[in-house]
């Protein structure tokens, strides 16, 4: 991932606020973290908020100036690169299969599953309610809209919706350069 996630380790988050559970986060520079907040084993990036009710899980990556909505869920296998924003209630999911139990009805454990590395690239926009399955790369700039279900790749520049999420815009034509003599 090529982003300036972390300038220098800060000690904490930025401001104080009640009812957090940090533990073992490499923040970068100026982070805001609100209350109500879940953080463990993640890196998060200078500049960026964290809004309450969300959850970071350890091996979560969030770049530089990024605003995290409430109620979000970012699981480990999740890079999140600069710029991006994740609006309010958007869920990742890392297994494409998740089940309680094994075959013969024991717990799953560390090894039972196959965790799904998912990219969403530098200046993209995540609406309200969006679901990204795991696995999947969203494009830089890309725009995926409220309550999208993101099944396979984004390309950048596109923009998203639907169940599934569905191409219903696609990024500007670049002008041809033409030469001159």
């Amino acid at each position: 991932m090529r982003s300036a996630i972390i300038s220098r380790m800060a000690d904490g988050p930025a401001n104080e606020a009640p009812y957090r559970l940090i533990d073992d986060v490499s923040f970068g520079e100026r982070v805001i973290v609100y209350s109500f907040t879940n953080l463990y084993g993640c890196r998060i990036g200078d500049d960026t908020r964290i809004g309450t009710f969300v959850e970071v899980q350890r091996g979560a990556v969030i770049g530089a100036n990024c605003k995290i909505q409430s109620h979000t869920f970012i699981c480990d296998g999740v890079q999140i690169e600069d710029a991006v924003f994740v609006g309010h209630g958007v869920v990742f999911i890392n297994d494409k299969r998740p089940r309680a139990t094994t075959g013969e009805g024991v717990l799953q454990g560390e090894d039972d599953w196959e965790r799904l590395e998912t990219v969403v690239e530098r200046g993209t926009a995540l609406g309200s309610g969006a679901v990204i399955m795991g696995g999947v790369r969203i494009g830089a700039r890309a725009l995926v809209g409220a309550g999208a279900v993101v099944t396979r790749d984004v390309a950048p520049g596109e923009t998203v919706a639907g169940n599934p999420a569905r191409v219903v815009m696609l990024p500007p034509a670049v002008p041809a350069v033409t030469r001159r003599g």
